[in-house]
Order: C-alpha cells, then sequence, then structure tokens
C-alpha cells in the first residue's frame, strides 16, 4: 500500500498546478471524455504498430514472418506490463503526490521510476538472451523460422530498457493528466517506426535490406526517439513534473510497485488465459484453433479500447484521492466503467452481428468461419460487462489498491482450468460449451470486479 499522504494540511487548492485543479474541481465526465479523448489517436497508433511489422516481414516469406511472429507475444508482455501495468502504476503515484500537493514527491518519482525501468529491461533481457533460443526452440521452432526468432527477439530484447524507459516516462506524463503529450509521444513513436521498417526490412536505394533484424532496429529506434523526446520534455521545465536530483526512498519504490507489480502478474496471467483457450480450442482440432484465433483477435482489442478511458481515470482518480476528494474519485470510477462498458459493448454487439463478416477477413473455409462466428455471437454479449470490470481495473490503480480485483481476475483462469480439464472430459462438453464457459467466465470477472470495487469504494469513501 503506498505510503505517499493523502491530502496534507499544507495542500491547498491554491497550491495545485492549473492542470490538477481542472482534474479535481471541472465536472466529472466532460473532463474524462477530454482526458480519453487523446488516448484514442494513442490507441490507434498502437494498433498500427501490431499491425505493420507483420505486413513488411511477409516479404520476407513465411520463415521470417513465423519467427517474428513467435517472438512477438513476449514482447507485447513487455510492453503491456510496462505501458498499462506498472505504468499505472507510475501514474498513479504520480497523480496522488499532485494531488496531495507534495511536488517534491511527484519530481522524484520521476527517477524512482526509470529505475524500476531499467531494472525490469535488465530482467526480461536476461531471460530472453540467455533462454530465448531454447525456448523457441521448445515451441517447435526450427531452421529458418528458428534463425529469424533469435535475430528478432536478440535485437529486440537486446534494446529493451528503451521500451522500459519510454513507457514509464510517457506515464509519468499521464499521471500529470497531459494525455495530449503522452498520445503525441506515441505517435512520433510510430511515425520512427513506419519511416525506418520498411527500408531496414525491406532495404531502399543504397541502403541494403537487413531483414529480420531490421524489423528489429525499427521497433527499438521507435522507442529510443520516445525515449529522448519525454526526457526533453521533462527536463524543460513545461511539464508539471521535472527531473531532480532525488534521495531514492523505500516509501517511493513502494507507491509505484503495490500498484505496478500486482498489475503486472494480471498481465502474465492474461497471456496464460489465452493459452489456456488455445488449447482447449486446439483440443477439437486445427479448425477449431483457427476458428478460435480469429475471433479472438476482436476481443483483444478491448483492453487497448477500454485503455483510453482507464488512463485518463488512473490520472484524475489519482489526483482526487491524494487531494482527500474520495467521494468524487469513487464517482469518477464509475463514470470510467460506464464508458468502458459502452465502448466494450459496441466492439461486441457489433462483432455478433457482423460475425461472418469480421472472419471473411482472414479465412475463406466455411468450418473455420463458422466457429470464429459462434465465439463471437457467444462471447460479443458479455463484452459490455467485461469492459467496465476492466476499466474498474484501472480505477483500482488510481486508488491505490488493485488486490482485489487482481483476485477476481484470478478466479476467472481457475474456472477456466477447471473447466477444461475436470468438467469438459467429465460430461463430455465440446467446443461450444467451452465457448459458453468462456463467456459466463468473462461475464463472472466483470461481476466480481464490480462487486469489490463496491465494497473498496465504501470504505475508501469512509
Amino acid at each position: 500500500m503506498t505510503t505517499i499522504s493523502i491530502a496534507p494540511p499544507e495542500a491547498t487548492r491554491a497550491s495545485l498546478s492549473p492542470r490538477i485543479r481542472k482534474l479535481v474541481e471541472e465536472p466529472i465526465l466532460p473532463t474524462l471524455l477530454k482526458l480519453t479523448a487523446p488516448n484514442l489517436a494513442d490507441a490507434g497508433a498502437r494498433v498500427a504498430f501490431l499491425t505493420l511489422d507483420a505486413y513488411f516481414v511477409s516479404f520476407l516469406g513465411s520463415d521470417a514472418l513465423a519467427g517474428v511472429a513467435l517472438v512477438f507475444p513476449f514482447f507485447l508482455t513487455i510492453q503491456t506490463m510496462s505501458g498499462g501495468a506498472m505504468g499505472g502504476g507510475i501514474s498513479s503515484a504520480v497523480a496522488r503526490a499532485l494531488g496531495a500537493g507534495r511536488q517534491g514527491d511527484a519530481n522524484a518519482l520521476v527517477t524512482h521510476a526509470l529505475v524500476i525501468a531499467v531494472a525490469m529491461a535488465a530482467v526480461f533481457s536476461a531471460i530472453f538472451l540467455l533462454a530465448g533460443p531454447a525456448l523457441y526452440r521448445a515451441m517447435g521452432a526450427r531452421g529458418g523460422v528458428l534463425d529469424a526468432a533469435v535475430t528478432y527477439s536478440f535485437i529486440i530484447f537486446a534494446g529493451g530498457v528503451f521500451v522500459w524507459t519510454s513507457n514509464s516516462l510517457m506515464n509519468v506524463v499521464r499521471g500529470t493528466g497531459a494525455m495530449v503529450v503522452a498520445a503525441a509521444v506515441v505517435c512520433i513513436n510510430e511515425i520512427v517506426h513506419v519511416a525506418c521498417a520498411p527500408v531496414l526490412i525491406l532495404g531502399f536505394g543504397s541502403i541494403p535490406s537487413l531483414g529480420v533484424a531490421g524489423a528489429g532496429i525499427g521497433v527499438i529506434a521507435s522507442y529510443v526517439a520516445g525515449t529522448l523526446v519525454l526526457v526533453a520534455y521533462l527536463a524543460s521545465r513545461r511539464a508539471a513534473v521535472w527531473f531532480t536530483r532525488a534521495k531514492f526512498e523505500r516509501r517511493l519504490f513502494d507507491a509505484i510497485l503495490s500498484v505496478g507489480a500486482l498489475s503486472s502478474v494480471n498481465t502474465l496471467q492474461n497471456q496464460a488465459l489465452y493459452i489456456v483457450l488455445g488449447i482447449l480450442a486446439a483440443s477439437f482440432g486445427g479448425a477449431a484453433l483457427a476458428g478460435y484465433g480469429a475471433a479472438v483477435r476482436l476481443e483483444m482489442t478491448l483492453m487497448p479500447l477500454v485503455f483510453t478511458v482507464g488512463a485518463a481515470s488512473v490520472a484524475m482518480i489519482g489526483a482526487n484521492m491524494g487531494a482527500g476528494e474520495t467521494a468524487r474519485a469513487v464517482r469518477t470510477a464509475w463514470t470510467a466503467a460506464a464508458i468502458g462498458a459502452a465502448i466494450a459493448g459496441s466492439v461486441g454487439f457489433l462483432g455478433a452481428l457482423f460475425a461472418p463478416q469480421w472472419m471473411a477477413a482472414f479465412t475463406t473455409d466455411p468450418e473455420i468461419s463458422a466457429i470464429g462466428a459462434s465465439y463471437l455471437r457467444i462471447n460479443g454479449p458479455m463484452f459490455a460487462i467485461f469492459g467496465a470490470g476492466s476499466a474498474l481495473f484501472f480505477a483500482s490503480q488510481g486508488l491505490g489498491s488493485v488486490g482485489g480485483p487482481l483476485l477476481a481476475i484470478s478466479s476467472r483462469l481457475v474456472l477456466l482450468i477447471a473447466f477444461g480439464w475436470l468438467v469438459m472430459p467429465a460430461f463430455g462438453f465440446g467446443l461450444r460449451e467451452v465457448f459458453l464457459a468462456n463467456a459466463a467466465s468473462m461475464a463472472w470477472v466483470g461481476c466480481a470486479i464490480m462487486l469489490v470495487f463496491w465494497r473498496r469504494s465504501r470504505k475508501v469513501a469512509t
């Protein structure tokens, strides 16, 4: 639990920066929507990032594409962990410090965030640089696929420190409420990526093709650019926080890690969840796995989309908690939940309604298309409940306590494992029942998080 003091006597409204005062004084819904709007550009840039690399690498052949695809989920894990999980802890800590009028703590948190980023990058780099080749071999990579995976992995994880530093500093900025700046940096990252990727991968003029290595270099170059822009911004004093020569304090590390560490566990759980569902689908054959794999891509867009309001709510709730406006913080959380439900519910409704059209973008096989459409029709209606719960998870980051929501999410993973390895064999259930079980677990976790948050918010309000 954070040790940053909340609403100290000396922190008056007049001492807060104009941006932070808006977070604690202006009407909740319009303010939240203003903070959310720039994040839509952020989400668009990230979706482009997810697709463009695969597009350019596809020109190198199937081995290169398969090798990069093998590594990409691991890269996506550190990207999500640094940007939304540990990053949420950083945003929350900065916002709460600024809301409490503790400018010195807020400034010091910049350095503490960078120390955590470098340490986390070192851990992941060591794991994948040393064990990566054996891991990819164990996953079935051979020949050209293995060569491509090892090459891409080496560059991505050797330069992983820039992924962590860029995302960590971006969340420092988000914690101040400067969502436009953060979104602009994401867009700058993607502009650099788009400019570098095709040239480095395929070559241009006198520049030789670097192949898969070029894809990795293009990714890291984009994060180097983001890191440099953010360092310049935070050093310019135009930001609400800036670099200082800070003394390292355990309470400030705790302020970040008490939220960020548990949120990082949630990131790993989400990856495990999709692995479990993939295994269950694969047990019914290749067509089942292909249909599920294509359909679940729509579900995977939910977190980036809900993150648009989630990141905004972390800053706004954190600032209000720091300022002692706990009732307003709770109202902000439920407002964010309603927006998250609307966003995710719209995706689910459209996905269920136009399921065949979605599947047509991935396959012409009628069996695969029918399986994927079935998944979307069964699970799409649950997206709204899941979106509300996901938004409240981000809101819990702003409150500085994610333990309860994390346990609720853990229960979903446990339920699906129990269903797949105990209930399904005992009753001879088929693929449709797997999809129904996932839909039920999605509804369960959304409702469970809402219940946990309601109980937690009652304690916070009192």
